[in-house]
């Protein structure tokens, strides 16, 4: 086996945990490299992210939450199998936390793990001139208020069908990974990650009635703003890739044909990061 790994340069801790794990998993024969942020943070060479992936059977996160985003991105949609360490406390998709690196090298040498497969979306960005521009995200695309204070009009459509014109802060479109995230803090259900749905979650609605909405992930999601006196919105995936959306252009929300293929060891599932995280009950 051969694994990448990509660690969070901004992460105290990141190099010591670097250290212990190339040496865990050197101990158990299992061949290591780096990506070129990691090469500058510890020494040698590295290799670009789509390049990482493609040589690897397996890449290794040292971050949190937020690097495994991250990671997704730089490595350009890979199919290759990710797992997550967080240096802290455990994640929703981090596999198990850097105290734990003897566990999960031996893990990974022994194969004792199974790999949990997640919807992506793919978002384009349509321009009023026809100008098109995609993204990739995991949790969620967010279109929402730009540089004013005020609630925004948008409306959103599923498959050519009006679903509803909002005055609020936003509108959130999340996968069930992502119904962790931003969706959640907004009032949004939490969802298995199985499940073959998106969520579509209003930010700070103006109507008590306007809830979260669960639909299929075969539906092909559309929002825009619905108004020319707002100015810009602000379109992110994943917290990230800012782009100002004009009063005429629009995006465009449907599953991605890739999924990433998240690393779960034995013992550990959502529900139990569900536990922890939220303070449930159980053992």
């Amino acid at each position: 086996m051969k694994v990448g790994i990509i660690a969070n340069p901004n992460k105290p801790g990141a190099v010591r945990a670097y250290g212990r794990l190339v040496g865990a998993l050197g101990q158990r024969g299992i061949e290591s490299q780096v990506d070129r942020e990691t090469a500058a943070l510890v020494g040698g060479e590295g290799l670009p992210g789509p390049e990482l992936a493609q040589a690897s059977d397996l890449v290794v996160v040292l971050g949190g939450d937020g690097t495994m985003l991250h990671a997704v991105a730089t490595l350009g949609g890979t199919e290759t199998p990710m797992a997550g360490v967080n240096i802290g406390t455990l994640g929703f998709l981090t596999s198990c936390t850097d105290d734990e690196l003897e566990e999960f090298a031996e893990a990974l040498k022994n194969g004792s793990f199974h790999v949990s497969k997640r919807t992506m979306l793919a978002a384009t960005v349509v321009r009023s001139d026809g100008r098109t521009k995609e993204y990739l995200a995991l949790n969620e695309a967010v279109l929402a208020r730009g540089q004013t204070g005020r609630l925004v009009s948008m409306k959103a459509t599923v498959d050519g069908d009006l679903l509803n014109r909002y005055r609020a802060d936003g509108l959130i479109v999340a996968t069930p990974t992502g119904s962790t995230a931003y969706s959640l803090s907004a009032g949004g259900p939490l969802i298995s990650p199985a499940a073959d749905v998106f969520v579509i979650t209003p930010i700070c609605p103006h109507t008590l009635s306007q809830r979260s909405l669960v639909i299929d992930d075969t539906t092909e999601i559309e929002l825009a703003p619905d108004g020319l006196e707002e100015g810009a919105l602000l379109f992110t995936v994943d917290g990230r890739d800012c782009d100002e959306i004009g009063a005429l252009d629009r995006v465009k929300i449907r599953k991605d044909a890739r999924s990433l293929n998240l690393v779960r060891l034995e013992g550990r599932s959502f529900y139990g990061a569900l536990r922890q995280k939220l303070n449930w009950r159980g053992g």
